[in-house]
């Protein structure tokens, strides 16, 4: 209830300061575990996940510091963010990841790890929890510059086949990442080519 209360509110403020709309939601699977793996350009992009995401809630992770500040941190609690310290994400932040997939949660991961490393090599994180816990793997595509009353776009697409990576080698884990930074890639420069940001 107070996940849902959070979620609308931080819609509201969304749609109307950044103008956001999500598409594609449909693709995202009514039940068990899912990982939404989205391109990084802003602090924002784990809220906006979660809110064009209504039918099932979305849990993140979040850097630790973030928790310590006014309103943001309360908020992102309440939308299902856990904290992970700076350095990296620790065994504990994994086996949690872990726990919570195999109990059917949804959690949204930034393979790029990074704002600053935009468009760039993909960490192995997103694979190795989707191929330990068997969830599906939807590709995200978030696009705008969070400009005050410019449009923000969020694209769910269809979950990307890992099953030809279930071995779970390192060879493996390292191309199951490539294929799914590839297509993530791939719905950011089709729809910014097609001009549906």
């Amino acid at each position: 209830m107070i996940y849902q209360v959070c979620r609308s509110l931080a819609g509201v403020f969304y749609s109307v300061v950044f103008r956001l709309e999500g598409r594609g939601m449909e693709n995202v699977p009514s039940e068990g575990p899912v990982i939404l793996c989205a391109n990084h350009t802003s602090n924002h992009d784990p809220l906006v996940v979660a809110v064009c995401l209504k039918k099932r809630p979305v849990t993140f992770m979040a850097k630790a510091e973030l928790f310590r500040v006014p309103v943001l941190g309360p908020l992102i609690r309440k939308l299902g963010a856990f904290p992970v310290k700076r350095g990296g994400v620790s065994k504990e932040s994994i086996k949690h990841s872990i726990e919570l997939l195999k109990s059917g949660k949804v959690i949204t991961i930034f393979p790029e790890g990074s704002r600053s490393n935009s468009g760039g090599a993909g960490k192995k994180g997103a694979a190795m929890l989707a191929l330990r816990s068997q969830a599906a793997v939807v590709p995200i595509a978030i696009l705008g510059s969070y400009k005050p009353f410019h449009r923000t776009t969020v694209i769910y697409g269809p979950p990307v086949d890992l099953a030809e990576f279930a071995d779970g080698g390192s060879d493996q884990l390292e191309a199951a990442t490539e294929k799914i930074m590839s297509v993530i890639r791939n719905m950011v420069t089709t729809h910014k080519k097609l001009g549906k940001n």
